[in-house]
């Protein structure tokens, strides 16, 4: 499972991540590390902007970091279905929140990817976060393929409005959960923006438990 922790305040209408681990038991588990309390000011997700030093991460360009060729945002609307050509995967998805702790929900079921719902909707401006399970008592999951994904590969979201936003893969990143790059991951975009989540590492059979996240960093370059 992939659990986080709340990042951002309800004045800015969302509340998304402070650190990404998981919970035991399941293809991904673990202690959660111990998340600072919110983002730098002018941060928060939802809004346009770079980071608060004004630099870009490394191949992400202004606007889109699929060479700056970023679509224009779209309006809100719900994700219903999402699709992953080169991985053959599509799955419906669940709609995850917060639980009482602050930990974001996990999908229920480790065929299907989950849509955080307090973050931005995908297509629309900001870092759209969708989470799933790499694997669950030892049977592949959803994302079990994820990392063989690469820049360029398309990542399409069916929504509730009808359309559907497709987004390019910029990167693929994978950080030990206890250094994950909360402000590069979560930060304000000027585009929008998607990231797929889940776990990765060698697994401790032992302790049920992946070391490391691996996230996928796509933008809007189309919608249909």
């Amino acid at each position: 499972m992939i659990t986080v922790r709340r990042r951002g305040h309800r004045a800015t209408g969302y509340a998304l991540a402070a650190a990404l681990s998981a919970v035991l038991l399941a293809g991904c588990g673990g202690q959660d590390a111990a998340p600072p309390q919110s983002l730098p000011a002018g941060q928060q997700p939802g809004g346009g902007g770079q980071s608060s030093d004004g630099e870009v991460p490394d191949g992400e360009a202004p606007g889109g970091g699929s060479g700056g060729q970023a679509a224009a945002s779209m309006p809100k609307s719900a994700p219903q279905r999402l699709s992953i050509p080169s991985l053959n995967v599509s799955s419906s998805l669940e709609t995850l929140g917060q639980q009482k702790n602050g930990t974001m929900q996990t999908p229920r079921d480790p065929d299907k990817a989950g849509w955080y719902q307090p973050g931005p909707t995908p297509g629309s401006k900001g870092p759209a976060v969708i989470a799933g399970h790499v694997s669950w008592n030892g049977k592949p999951s959803v994302f079990h393929k994820l990392t063989s994904l690469k820049r360029g590969d398309s990542i399409e979201v069916a929504r509730q409005d009808g359309k559907t936003a497709k987004f390019t893969v910029d990167r693929i990143a994978q950080y030990p959960k206890k250094k994950f790059p909360t402000l590069e991951v979560y930060k304000n975009l000027d585009h929008a923006g998607l990231r797929l989540i889940t776990c990765g590492g060698d697994y401790d059979k032992g302790q049920h438990y992946y070391p490391d996240n691996v996230v996928v960093f796509a933008s809007l370059t189309g919608s249909a």
